[in-house]
């Protein structure tokens, strides 16, 4: 990430007191990982919920930063260095990186998508509508970040903000004229999306998710609603109407604001006609069209993607036949089906609502006498007391259930599947199974699967890998299916 800078150029828009050395100084990178700096480099300190990079300022300038950006002054001073002390590093961070790499969002028109569920589908949807349309854009989201069909690998639903930054500038490179990207509660809470001009903002919904990070659900949602409370007065703001909290993120916004829905009244409205494992018949605004998406739950991605390439001025009826030419995004109601006719669903829902639209959707579609056989497990070092509800949810809507692994990070598996089983009532235990080894797990549902039985293997999607006490070991329950089924 390396460039030519002032430092007084970096400082632009921020108050800031410099404790000691030259403003003129020259940066040639700024990081955050004290890891990674090289000669010249800025660091920036920031106070993490683990670890305070404060402790790091030492070996920083030991490996060539020249700049310091803290919160809390050190005892001794080095000679030479540049020390800036700021009220919040977090929150100055990503309009440091901004002014770094000359401001891209200026230049790219960025659109965030915030939400419990869904975020991933949307930005895909939106990334591969706007190339369609004939635009350069770019996508950031949980599965990938691309500029145009160069992908480029991510761990986070949100990168951090100097990541984040160069990689809007990157897309500013490509001529890209739209960003798609994921805006998490943590990220918007941590101050990640700071420097970044908004085109528009979406909400898709709210439900139990992240409480181990927020505390409570009104702070949760609190967090959501930060992000439409700084949108300008020329963005737009666009809201899941159907969600009760969608009038609350509209609520003191100077945004315009818009709406869509499927049961309200709404600016932007769909009706569901028919709803098939080979896809959706809609109503959108007045427009019959049929979709590649499966599920009710994908009727409302569907709608906020129409709604929003509207917003940016596009032809209702170009979009929506460019929006009925699109697959899902990977992972997400990924569909197999076997020589013997079982079908497989690989789907990332990973909270109780998620769950249950996926498991609703199913129940819906099929037909009489296909059962559900559903393989579910909760990560570890995560929110726990969603667990016993994501068993319950999974027992009332299945003939069959198992519990298993997911990523138990840190934690014991076995005490994640305890906490799951107090889920379980005694007339539910008699249908479910207990298999710690996902493999085995998967293996055994296609064992007592029956012809046209269906298995949804749930909560890791997209991914391929388990990670098991810090390590990541490739899985990837899509190939594990495919296995197991031939």
């Amino acid at each position: 990430m390396k460039g030519q800078k002032e430092i007084a150029q970096l400082l632009k828009g921020l108050e800031y007191e410099l404790v000691q050395g030259d403003l003129s100084q020259i940066v040639s990178d700024i990081q955050l990982d004290s890891r990674k700096l090289t000669e010249d480099s800025l660091f920036i300190a920031i106070k993490g919920t683990v670890l305070d990079a404060h402790k790091f300022i030492p070996k920083a300038i030991e490996l060539g930063a020249k700049s310091i950006i803290l919160e809390d002054t050190p005892e001794q001073l080095v000679d030479g260095i540049t020390y800036i002390k700021i009220n919040s590093t977090s929150q100055a961070a990503g309009i440091i990186a901004a002014n770094f790499f000359d401001n891209p969002s200026e230049k790219v028109k960025v659109v965030a998508v915030t939400g419990t569920n869904g975020k991933t589908t949307v930005v895909t949807l939106l990334q591969n509508l706007f190339i369609k349309l004939g635009y350069n854009t770019g996508a950031l989201t949980t599965i990938e970040n691309k500029i145009n069909d160069e992908i480029i690998p991510t761990k986070l639903t949100t990168p951090d903000p100097v990541t984040l930054q160069f990689l809007l500038s990157e897309m500013v490179k490509k001529n890209c004229s739209y960003c798609f990207m994921e805006a998490s509660s943590h990220a918007i809470v941590q101050g990640r999306l700071q420097g970044i001009n908004l085109e528009g903002a979406i909400f898709s919904n709210i439900s139990h998710d992240h409480l181990d990070y927020h505390g409570t659900m009104k702070e949760y949602i609190n967090a959501k609603k930060r992000l439409f409370d700084t949108l300008p007065k020329k963005a737009f703001a666009l809201v899941n109407i159907d969600d009760k909290r969608g009038n609350v993120m509209l609520q003191n916004c100077r945004a315009k604001h818009y709406s869509f829905g499927l049961h309200s009244m709404a600016n932007f409205k769909g009706k569901l006609i028919d709803n098939t494992f080979e896809g959706i018949q809609m109503d959108v605004n007045g427009h019959d069209a049929w979709f590649q998406l499966i599920g009710s739950f994908n009727a409302y991605n569907v709608i906020s993607a129409y709604a929003t390439a509207i917003c940016l001025g596009e032809d209702e009826f170009t979009t929506l036949q460019a929006l009925s030419e699109l697959k899902p995004a990977k992972g997400r109601f990924e569909q197999i089906v076997s020589k013997n006719n079982i079908r497989g669903i690989i789907d990332y829902a990973h909270t109780p609502d998620a769950l249950e639209n996926v498991l609703e959707t199913i129940r819906d579609i099929r037909e009489e006498g296909e059962r559900i056989i559903t393989v579910i497990g909760c990560g570890g070092d995560r929110d726990a007391t969603k667990r016993p509800i994501m068993a319950k949810t999974a027992a009332m809507l299945s003939e069959e259930v198992i519990l298993t692994s997911d990523n138990p990070r840190t934690e014991k598996p076995e005490d994640i599947l305890d906490e799951m089983e107090d889920g379980i009532s005694p007339t539910q235990a008699r249908r479910t199974q207990i298999i710690l080894d996902r493999r085995e797990a998967i293996q055994k549902a296609v064992e007592i699967a029956e012809p046209r039985d269906i298995i949804l293997l749930a909560g890791k999607g997209h991914e391929t890998y388990q990670e098991i006490n810090g390590v990541r070991h490739h899985f990837d329950d899509k190939e594990e299916l495919f296995k197991a089924f031939n």
